[in-house]
């Protein structure tokens, strides 16, 4: 028993130190990944409202709030350097993938230049999954262009709308490596054909609508000659 207790106390202070320093860098992993996982929060709610600034064309406040978004993600970047297993493990890339979202949604409908995802200081992967997304926030300018009867700068849109599909679609890998894109794709594809019908139905509707306003002043003339709008 007695050499039994002489292995147990040098198997401890072996172990003690070993476990120690464990628990200090599992405790400072997960001290970094609870501030990390606000500041991602905090980052994807300021890109949502950067979005609904966006499509209510207050375009300086959707500024300011993507820059704090940025503000944010790369203070996330400089906490989880030392621990780059939690700033991959999925959260991070999401804020990053509303970022870019945000970011090419503002350039795409304010007509300024697309931001690259170096530019944005994001992943490829997220950068590909925003664009995907920013197709669905195109759909939804489109359709306040048609509210509004502004139904020749809708094509643009649409084509833009293609343009994010068709780059999309050729990014055959696999989710491994994409994050998730394929059903991104599928999602645009199916956003694109709504609008692209929908679309086509409020061209036809304006088209009847102007052709039954000539006829109508065709009929006035013919049937009130001197005075067309007797």
């Amino acid at each position: 028993l007695q050499f039994g207790g002489r292995n147990v106390q040098h198997l401890r202070g072996q172990l003690d130190p070993i476990v120690e320093r464990i628990r200090e860098r599992f405790s400072a992993k997960a001290a970094a990944r609870d501030r990390a996982y606000q500041s991602c929060r905090d980052t994807i709610r300021h890109c949502a409202n950067a979005i609904r600034a966006i499509h209510r064309a207050e375009f300086a406040e959707a500024q300011g709030l993507m820059q704090e978004a940025r503000g944010l993600l790369e203070k996330t970047r400089e906490e989880l350097s030392e621990h780059p297993d939690v700033f991959y493990g999925g959260f991070v890339e999401d804020a990053q993938k509303e970022y870019a979202e945000a970011c090419i949604t503002y350039a795409l409908v304010a007509g300024e230049p697309l931001p690259s995802p170096e530019t944005l200081g994001v992943g490829y992967a997220p950068y590909l999954n925003g664009m995907g997304e920013a197709a669905g926030e195109l759909r939804r300018h489109l359709l306040d262009k048609l509210r509004r009867n502004e139904v020749s700068r809708c094509e643009d849109i649409l084509s833009q709308m293609d343009e994010i599909y068709i780059a999309l679609v050729t990014m055959d890998f696999p989710d491994a490596v994409t994050k998730g894109l394929r059903r991104t794709t599928d999602m645009v594809r199916g956003v694109l054909e709504r609008t692209r019908g929908d679309l086509t139905v409020a061209v036809r509707q304006q088209d009847l609508e102007g052709k039954l306003k000539a006829l109508e002043q065709q009929l006035s003339a013919i049937r009130y000659p001197g005075n067309p709008r007797a």
